[in-house]
């Protein structure tokens, strides 16, 4: 599946929206650069009254006063234009700053089990390259298209005042630039979506290949993973060249749109002098005027390219907001604390079930170690029984209320999920612990850490829980990293814990020690165990056999070694190995 895109109507209101927080400020913005534009019409006004003043005779003092005020007009647009730059800098990034904030709130709010679906490549695309592309629109091209559009307006508003007859040439290139622009609007969308998409494509095949390189060698299968790249590349090169061709036919079609307004106005006004009608000065202002509004039309054109661009990758990064929540919060609260699954069923895909009318009971306190062949419905199992995604059959439930009725963050107070993939997060080892209880002292983070094993290491950095780690700090190992993921369950402290083989990237050795001193912490919690190392299964109260989505067998190891089946047949192979 592919995440949302927001449609026009939700773009535009947002986009009012964020008008209306920020109005004052624009409106700064907006007065700055009008003052700027008015001192930049003087120039060209100036120049006609000395002309018409030279053509009827005019002294040096006249000269002079006017190149006084063409001095004066320069200074001030000097010193408009320093300010109103640095205010839409100011309003550009005080505005993406939101649009920031915002999208990675709805982000972290996303339901894992949409995320998991959509997959990594279009997620990736929309905080990456449409991130990108959103934050160059906002800080640069908004403000600029706002300069431009009053700078065209003031600039035609001079010219009418100056002469109304000799500034009509100036509509001469207006139907040949209205015809491109429309021709282009209608078009462009599309294409930079169909971009986007494309690149969003390109970079997850080249994440997941990248990420997969051992399996892929492993396998021999570089030669599909390569194929994979030049289609989607392929794809990317078709999209951007339909793109290019449309700016191919704009930016001609803006530029034959400038020239016929100069040309028009230097030959209506000549003819117009001619007649009695109007003045050389004026015909030279207007002029004169038809060469300065080139710019800011250009630059307009320019951007409004760049912002359809911009526009595209911001209806991206909103549709993310209009993902649907996968659970409804409900008013019941359980007083107990055991977890019941009653026929059980999931399917990835509509019809396609992976997990077969399960049902299991957890007994409060209980280890239950959930083995199996790779690819049985193990990690499923285990997300249904911790509340990553909403069974499409059956129900899980801690004393009657089902978990996907519960607040998410009430839900982690009584069932946590640590899986054999974590992240270190950037900033301070505390911070990183401490996202699991803010209100956690240096005290509590030093017990968990003990917890897991991992205090002599920490204490062993250079500045203990205070060491920077992540992307520019120190560098964790990915054992370190899983103790510090696990640490950060014991101060979550849910009475249930489901761990997704969390000790897979320790060394047999550190894995054992670090369960034991597991198994002493969490003492009197439930236990879910999702393992590939049968000695975990050895310890548990309970063993549970998954196959093909289905709970082949479970009991006590003893048990399950001496009736001879599936489990005893799983022992004897690891004890073999």
């Amino acid at each position: 599946m592919r995440l949302p895109i927001a449609d026009a109507a939700t773009l535009r209101a947002h986009t009012l929206a964020l008008v209306r927080r920020h109005r004052r400020p624009l409106a700064g913005v907006l007065v700055l650069h009008a003052l700027a534009a008015l001192a930049g019409l003087a120039g060209p006004w100036l120049l006609g009254r000395l002309v018409d003043a030279v053509g009827r005779g005019t002294t040096v003092g006249f000269v002079d006063r006017a190149t006084a005020w063409l001095v004066a007009a320069v200074l001030v647009q000097t010193v408009a234009i320093r300010y109103a730059q640095r205010a839409s800098r100011v309003l550009g990034e005080t505005v993406f700053a939101d649009l920031r904030e915002e999208f990675v709130t709805t982000v972290t709010r996303l339901p894992l089990s949409v995320v998991e679906r959509a997959g990594t490549g279009d997620l990736l695309g929309r905080t990456t390259n449409d991130i990108d592309r959103a934050q160059h629109s906002v800080r640069f091209g908004v403000p600029r298209i706002l300069v431009t559009s009053a700078t065209v307006v003031l600039t035609a508003v001079a010219a009418v005042a100056v002469d109304w007859r000799v500034a009509v040439a100036l509509l001469v290139g207006v139907p040949t630039l209205t015809a491109t622009a429309r021709w282009y609007l209608h078009r462009a969308a599309a294409g930079y979506l169909r971009e986007s998409a494309a690149y969003a494509t390109l970079n997850g095949t080249i994440s997941e290949s990248v990420e997969g390189a051992r399996t892929t060698d492993a396998l021999g299968l570089g030669h599909r993973r390569r194929s994979r790249i030049d289609d989607d590349q392929r794809e990317a090169f078709a999209a951007e060249s339909r793109t290019l061709f449309l700016r191919t036919v704009l930016f001609p079609g803006v530029d034959v749109s400038f020239v016929l307004p100069v040309a028009a106005s230097l030959l209506w006004g000549a003819w117009l002098v001619s007649q009695g009608l109007s003045t050389a000065g004026a015909v030279t202002t207007v002029a004169v005027y038809a060469l300065q509004i080139r710019h800011p039309i250009g630059e307009l054109i320019y951007w409004l390219d760049e912002i359809q661009i911009g526009a595209t990758s911001l209806a991206r990064i909103l549709g993310v907001g209009s993902v649907e929540p996968d659970r409804t919060a409900g008013a019941e609260r359980p007083a107990g604390d055991q977890v019941v699954a009653s026929d059980l069923r999931y399917a990835y895909r509509e019809g396609h079930d992976v997990l077969h009318g399960i049902d299991l009971a957890l007994q409060p306190g209980e280890r239950l170690a959930v083995v199996g062949p790779s690819g049985a419905g193990k990690s499923t199992l285990g997300r249904m029984l911790a509340g990553i995604h909403p069974p499409t059959g059956g129900r899980v439930a801690i004393d009657g209320v089902r978990l996907v009725d519960l607040p998410l963050a009430e839900l982690r107070g009584h069932v946590a999920l640590v899986t054999q993939e974590h992240h270190v997060f950037v900033g301070t080892l505390a911070d990183n612990l401490r996202l699991a209880d803010t209100e956690a002292d240096d005290a509590a983070l030093r017990r968990a850490l003990a917890a897991v094993d991992a205090l002599a290491w920490v204490e062993a950095l250079p500045g203990g829980l205070s060491t920077e780690v992540g992307s520019g700090g120190v560098t964790l190992t990915p054992g370190q990293a899983q103790q510090v993921a696990l640490a950060r369950l014991v101060l979550l402290d849910p009475h249930t814990l489901v761990l997704d083989e969390a000790t897979s990237l320790l060394d047999p050795r550190a894995a054992r020690h670090l369960e034991q001193s597991l198994s002493r912490v969490l003492s009197g919690r439930t236990v879910v165990a999702i393992a590939h190392r049968l000695y975990t299964a050895h310890d548990a109260d309970r063993v549970a056999v998954v196959d093909d989505g289905r709970i082949r067998e479970i009991g006590p190891h003893e048990e399950l070694v001496a009736a001879g089946g599936d489990y005893a047949d799983l022992w004897r192979s690891w004890q073999q190995e």
